[in-house]
């Protein structure tokens, strides 16, 4: 950040008083600039104990595998980001069943809110973010080619308590270890 969104003076990055860490502070009109991470809401949207995925037809990730998933916007919650999102991506229509998944990324500010949901008809095709869309059981999941850890672990979870029919909640943190290659360290809360 280097102006303010105020009165567009220069900013500077210090630690304001009674605060504990630095924030862009206005150098003009002192506003301070909180700057907080970005919720991502999704959907594991079944139909038939398949899965639905998309494939990714914007970067970051081009080309790979992932749930409908997506920042939320001001003025909605997360269920409606979650349905919005899978019906941007996948043009299919949900109804949600529980918050599943929730994991914090704090390496790139983000926080996956990952909702369990059921598809109202198998009608879907690739929205306008998606090369394509598919339903996956869980041996033709395309698990090389997932876009993201955040969906490989969720899918992980998913699958290995699908039998059962009995789902949990799960809390973790995903912490990226190095580039390249990717590595990984989740913890589960």
């Amino acid at each position: 950040m280097k102006f303010c969104s105020e009165c567009a003076a220069p900013v500077s990055l210090q630690i304001p008083a009674g605060d504990d860490r630095p924030r862009y502070v206005c150098d003009s009109c002192r506003t301070i600039h909180y700057q907080n991470p970005n919720i991502v809401a999704g959907c594991i949207a079944e139909w038939e104990g398949r899965v639905l995925l998309c494939r990714r037809a914007i970067e970051p990730r081009y080309g790979l595998w992932t749930l409908p998933a997506g920042f939320m916007e001001l003025g909605e919650t997360t269920q409606q980001a979650a349905a919005r999102e899978t019906l941007e991506e996948t043009n299919a229509r949900v109804a949600l069943d529980a918050l599943y998944a929730v994991f914090n990324l704090p390496h790139i500010d983000q926080v996956y809110m990952l909702f369990r949901g059921r598809l109202q008809a198998p009608d879907f095709s690739a929205g306008q973010e998606s090369l394509e869309a598919a339903l996956f059981d869980r041996d033709d999941v395309p698990w090389d080619a997932l876009a993201f850890q955040v969906v490989a672990e969720t899918l992980k979870l998913y699958f290995e308590e699908q039998p059962g029919g009995r789902y949990g909640l799960h809390l973790g943190d995903i912490e990226r270890l190095s580039h390249e290659p990717p590595r990984y360290r989740i913890r589960y809360l």
